[in-house]
């Protein structure tokens, strides 16, 4: 009696549909154990870089005895919440409101991050998508940009604002945010992915030059302008406002800490209560729009 060929296994097929296609796709071969190892690692990895976090938020509840205690611990002992009581009264006492060093920020941050998104989009879709006599040579003068540190356009910005009556203002602090160069240079690579297509059929369509990049280039590069307000948020939000700033009715929120920061060892306690007042803030922000940045990153067809 002959024997039965042995039929070979196939391996199991998922059948997913995309854009009304219904595609195979092969079921990932991967050991439990692999998967375990990298769950562990990945949770290793975040309480590991979760640390810092976790210790200025202990260092903020310790009373001063531990404060200044070695060999340093990490957790309080006994936990007290006097610093950020401390740090209100403070900031109380100031005869600025402290309101007003909130609302200061906060109208700053909005606004430059703002200005800067439309403006850095705009030019991104016109370096992108247009050619004009010096597009290049404009191009290039953005990469070199980028080589030089803040600290080098100082007095440069300094003397152009000063020369434009803007100092002592929220102007000198929100325009100059407009011009972030790491912006621009982002939203122009991500634009250049995007098919030329789409754009030529929404002109054909009857669609302006506006309602193109609005409508078609925008949703497009989503992970894009998202990533920059991540930046451009954190970056303002911390700003003190330099040298273009002087009176106390416009000064920033970190100003104003950093003012308690620098009082000696008597105000250590608020101290370490103002370090984890900056920080939540731009972190809270990025736990908001993280999810979708990576999410739109994973989703989108533009690569």
């Amino acid at each position: 009696m002959a024997r039965k060929a042995k039929e070979p296994k196939i391996k199991e097929e998922k059948v997913t549909k995309i854009g009304g296609k219904f595609v195979h796709r092969r079921k990932p071969n991967r050991s439990v154990g692999g998967d375990v190892a990298i769950i562990v690692m990945l949770i290793v990895v975040g309480i590991f870089m979760l640390l810092p976090f976790v210790y200025a938020i202990s260092n903020s509840v310790k009373p001063m005895d531990e404060l200044f205690a070695f060999p340093p611990r990490f957790f309080a002992r006994n936990p007290t919440l006097d610093n950020f009581s401390d740090l209100f009264i403070i900031m109380s006492e100031s005869w600025v409101p402290f309101s007003r060093y909130i609302f200061n920020t906060a109208f700053i941050t909005a606004c430059g991050t703002l200005g800067h998104l439309l403006l850095a989009s705009m030019a991104a879709f016109a370096l992108a998508k247009h050619e004009f006599p010096g597009k290049n040579f404009l191009f290039t003068a953005v990469i070199w940009a980028l080589m030089f540190p803040a600290t080098v356009t100082y007095i440069p910005n300094y003397l152009i604002l000063s020369g434009l009556g803007w100092l002592d203002t929220y102007l000198a602090l929100i325009v100059p945010a407009f011009a972030s160069t790491m912006g621009l240079f982002l939203m122009k690579q991500f634009m250049e992915g995007l098919p030329t297509a789409l754009c030529e059929s929404a002109r054909i369509d009857g669609a302006n030059e506006f309602r193109v990049y609005w409508s078609i280039a925008m949703p497009n590069v989503k992970p894009a302008w998202l990533t920059l307000i991540i930046f451009s948020f954190q970056s303002l939000w911390n700003t003190t406002g330099g040298v273009y700033v002087f009176s106390e009715q416009l000064k920033t929120l970190p100003y104003a800490l950093n003012q308690i920061l620098a009082g000696g060892v008597a105000r250590q306690g608020a101290g370490s209560a103002v370090a984890v007042f900056i920080m939540i803030v731009p972190i809270v922000m990025f736990m908001l729009t993280e999810s979708n940045v990576v999410e739109t990153m994973a989703s989108s067809g533009i690569k």
